[in-house]
């Protein structure tokens, strides 16, 4: 007997959890449902972050939890209710099927689509770091890790392997952020080696989204960062029909957490009128999770005949005008828990091997700092702004090598003029230099300019740890 918490969400959550459960049930497999809550309930009773006491206690002892979506009010409470469990319990890993359903027409229907976005969920962009480092300039940092990139790149090739999947391609704009999604590139080619059985190659990101527009069938597994995968992931569920058909799982070391994509509609709440197949969808993916793969194939043989066969459709496939009803439909799939769709291609599932990876520190045998960026908050012309820095370094060890403006060269003298912002990158360079020769130059600056940000220019194992500006 699996204890699995569940968590029915807001708005059609109810709806559509319930119904998902109900045909779960149906096929007699040993799951005990621990209800709990989170979500806009919770915010209105003063817990701020939507999550309570109870229901993390329950999801720490289960380890598998089944969600609705949860909604976020505005005007009270914290962060999205989603976000905090999913960082709470590192669930490093966003898995989103995406697979032609029988008996839904879409313009790509008979392609045999059926490929499946794996996307890191708790780096990049999205941790929301940032900063207003002027009055007119905002910051955003993208922050990827050497361990995240080889927890990501492992789980989809493991999880290529438990659907017993022919490839594994890694879209990034490393073209452009050679530091940021290059290591995530080069992380996942050296990952692939471990996995010989199966093809490997990488794309770059705008043309992967070209491409799954194009001929999306040629696609089997494909990995990113977690921007690029929310805004990909998207797409690939509009290719089968929309977010009624996109589910979704978080996937942790020690907690997975099954979700659609949909957010909670509350405008169509407790009308009986919609389509529970994205959360259903999710539901068959955590029975496989748990192993539990004849269930999971039943429901799913279930569906499709109940979409294909029977045409028993909801609203949003058909309209109004002869849809079933959220009720009736779960009833007609339960019904056909036993009959099969035998013209939909079927996979030798396996238990999902979960990656293990050392979280032992990177650590460079050799390492120096060729100089630093240095910030300014200045709304002066550049040429003047450069002169008096270079005048400020004498008597130090650094010498302006170049001024930028978000990342384009404005001083010495650019080929041709750059439009400025109140927020310059001086890049003052060095050799062998400590936090001492730093600090000094700082004082220097600030008794004629505000300095807003620094970073230092580092060298590991002989490499710069660091990107050019445009036009050095």
């Amino acid at each position: 007997m699996k204890t699995i918490t569940l968590i029915s969400g807001d708005g059609i959550g109810p709806e559509v959890v319930g119904a998902t459960r109900k045909i779960i049930d149906a096929t007699g497999v040993k799951i005990t449902w621990e209800e709990c809550e989170a979500g806009a309930k919770v915010f209105k009773k003063g817990v701020g972050t939507g999550v309570p006491t109870e229901t993390i206690d329950s999801i720490i002892r289960n380890r598998i939890v089944l969600k609705g979506p949860l909604e976020t009010p505005v005007g009270f409470g914290e962060k999205s209710a989603n976000v905090t469990l999913r960082k709470m319990f590192e669930m490093y890993g966003n898995i989103r099927p995406i697979k032609e359903i029988p008996g839904v027409k879409t313009p790509y229907s008979g392609r045999g689509i059926d490929l499946v976005i794996v996307r890191e969920n708790v780096e990049d962009l999205y941790a929301g770091i940032e900063y207003m480092q002027t009055p007119g300039t905002a910051e955003c940092l993208k922050l990827i890790s050497r361990n995240g990139c080889e927890k990501i790149s492992r789980l989809a090739f493991e999880f290529a392997r438990s659907e017993g999947r022919k490839s594994v391609y890694c879209a990034h704009k490393a073209n452009i952020m050679k530091v940021t999604e290059g290591l995530l590139k080069h992380t996942f080619e050296e990952v692939a080696k471990d996995y010989p059985d199966i093809e490997s190659g990488n794309i770059i990101v705008d043309n992967c989204a070209h491409q799954l527009v194009k001929k999306p069938e040629q696609y089997d597994v494909l990995v990113m960062t977690n921007m690029n995968g929310d805004i990909l992931s998207d797409l690939g569920s509009a290719l089968i029909g929309g977010l009624g058909f996109a589910a979704g799982a978080n996937i942790g070391d020690n907690i997975a957490m099954f979700e659609a994509v949909h957010g909670s509609a509350p405008k169509y709440a407790g009308k009986n009128n919609i389509n529970p197949t994205a959360v259903l969808m999710t539901g068959i993916m955590m029975l496989r999770y748990i192993e539990e793969f004849d269930a999971a194939n039943a429901i799913e043989q279930a569906l499709f005949v109940t979409l294909a066969k029977d045409k028993i459709l909801t609203r949003d496939i058909v309209g109004d005008v002869g849809a079933a009803s959220t009720t009736a439909f779960t009833d007609a799939i339960i019904g056909n828990i036993g009959k099969t769709y035998e013209t939909q291609p079927k996979r030798n599932y396996k238990p999902l091997q979960l990656p293990r990876v050392s979280n032992d520190a990177v650590v460079a045998k050799q390492r120096q700092v060729d100089g630093v960026d240095i910030y300014l908050e200045n709304n002066g012309d550049a040429k003047s702004v450069g002169k008096q820095l270079e005048s400020l370094c004498n008597g130090t060890r650094f010498s302006l090598k170049t001024m930028s403006c978000r990342g384009v060269k404005v001083y010495p003298a650019p080929e041709v003029e750059i439009a400025s912002t109140d927020l310059y990158c001086c890049r003052f360079m060095s050799s062998d230099i400590n936090d001492g020769d730093i600090i000094d130059l700082l004082q220097r600056l600030s008794a004629k300019f505000h300095w807003v940000h620094i970073e230092k220019l580092n060298v590991f194992d002989g490499v710069a740890a660091y990107s050019k500006i445009h036009g050095e």
